[in-house]
């Protein structure tokens, strides 16, 4: 589907994948909620159908700072967030991506998390997360400065992973050669 934004700008909401640049680049605040609701039923449909629990707007192809999450206590929509605290202690968990299709690793975590965001309307929330909410928000976070789970794995792990990354790598390739990018 195709929307059109700020400046009559055409987003089609698709998942990007490892290679396209925009995952890589840190996205801008969000200043126009407005924008944010235009996409936002797209967006959730996006985010279901691809079998996600959160979804960054830079996954498809917006740079602006919101992301959407469903930890199992239905759809919550996180504009402009901060991390506020975090616990010392981490713990490790299964963690994928829809930007990373069929990869999976295991990443280090903060336990919990005290964080500060904005609703689709502007209004400010605070939340203490913990567990799988305060993972799933930070994998998502995370988007929006440009990072990847992969990019919390050592060395060692990137390895392990190797061929299922160049796997996606060829993927992004021919679906930027075939022009459905």
């Amino acid at each position: 589907m195709k929307i059109y934004l700020k400046n009559w700008r055409e987003v089609t909401v698709k998942v990007r994948i490892l290679g396209d640049p925009v995952l890589r680049k840190k996205a801008k605040e969000v200043t126009d909620f407005n924008e944010v609701k235009k996409i936002l039923e797209e967006f959730k449909t996006t985010m279901y159908t691809e079998d996600g629990v959160g979804l960054a707007a830079p996954q498809v192809g917006i740079s602006l700072r919101f992301f959407a999450m469903d930890d199992g206590k239905g759809f919550k929509v996180v504009v402009n967030p901060q991390i506020l605290e975090h616990s010392n202690e981490k713990e490790v968990g299964e963690e994928g991506c829809l930007s990373l299709p069929g990869v999976f690793a295991d990443v280090e975590r903060y336990k919990w998390i005290r964080v500060k965001y904005q609703t689709e309307n502007g209004d400010w929330k605070e939340e203490l997360l913990e567990d799988y909410s305060a993972r799933i928000f930070q994998h998502e976070y995370d988007h929006l400065d440009g990072v990847l789970f992969i990019d919390h794995l050592s060395a060692n792990e990137r390895k392990k992973i190797a061929l299922e990354l160049k796997r996606v790598m060829e993927e992004y390739k021919k679906t930027k050669e075939g022009k459905e990018v």
